[in-house]
């Protein structure tokens, strides 16, 4: 099989001297759509912010496409085509859309790329009618695809999306992850998601991992964890589907 896109090798991470990740293992491949699930506290998004080295790994290896990235600064992993919306989406409220999407590239150390703006907008065409709009005026749907669209802006090989639909209504969050698989199957984006509503998230992704107190627990195809019965029982009853 071929080397993995984005592998995490025996990580550990702590806050101070609480262990929040204990060992975790997982890889993306190129063109998947991998998908992170577990409770609340689970530590999901410090994996995500671990692998832009915020907080640092205190032991273990994190590769990607062949280069261990362990010990850069966030910055620079900014810059190897690696980019992250992440969780409460973090636009900037007092800029307008379209200096945010600049921000984007900014970050990522390119040049503003007009080609790529405008194929961000043809992705999200309620951006394009809210470009002079200010992100904090946005609704938290358009706030979610502006994140996104930021992210996108840095032309990345690998996007991380941190809970794309907390605090959105279902038929919002459907648009989202609708997106999310038109950016996989139509743009060859690689996506590793990490996401509470894990009946869509498992339906949208090739394969998938649990995550319990900082430990990956179980793994597999979205379609097999979605039928085994401790997935179904844990995070999939009592309405979670919605």
């Amino acid at each position: 099989m071929t080397e993995p896109l984005l592998a995490v090798r025996g990580v550990e991470t702590y806050y101070g001297s609480i262990c929040a990740l204990k060992g975790v293992d997982l890889e993306v491949h190129e063109g998947e759509i991998v998908t992170l699930i577990g409770a609340n506290g689970a530590g999901k998004s410090t994996l995500m912010m671990t692998i832009f080295a915020n907080p640092r790994a205190r032991k273990g290896r994190i590769v990607f496409a062949g280069q261990d990235i362990t010990q850069l600064p966030t910055h620079e992993i900014a810059r190897i085509r690696i980019a992250q919306s992440p969780e409460g989406r973090r636009i900037f409220a007092r800029m307008t859309v379209l200096e945010n999407l600049q921000m984007g590239a900014i970050a990522a150390g390119m040049d503003e790329n007009d080609a790529q703006l405008t194929r961000v907008l043809d992705l999200f065409p309620r951006l394009a009618e809210r470009l002079s709009q200010r992100g904090g005026t946005l609704s938290g749907g358009e706030q979610q695809m502006l994140a996104i669209a930021r992210a996108l802006m840095s032309q990345p090989r690998l996007l991380l999306l941190d809970e794309p639909s907390l605090g959105l209504a279902p038929l919002v969050a459907q648009q989202i992850f609708a997106i999310v698989r038109e950016l996989n199957q139509h743009h060859h984006l690689t996506v590793f998601l990490v996401e509470q509503n894990a009946f869509h998230a498992l339906k949208l992704a090739h394969r998938g991992y649990v995550m319990v107190n900082g430990v990956i627990t179980m793994s597999g195809s979205g379609r097999d964890l979605l039928e085994r019965p401790e997935v179904r029982s844990a995070y999939l009853e009592g309405g979670r589907q919605h």
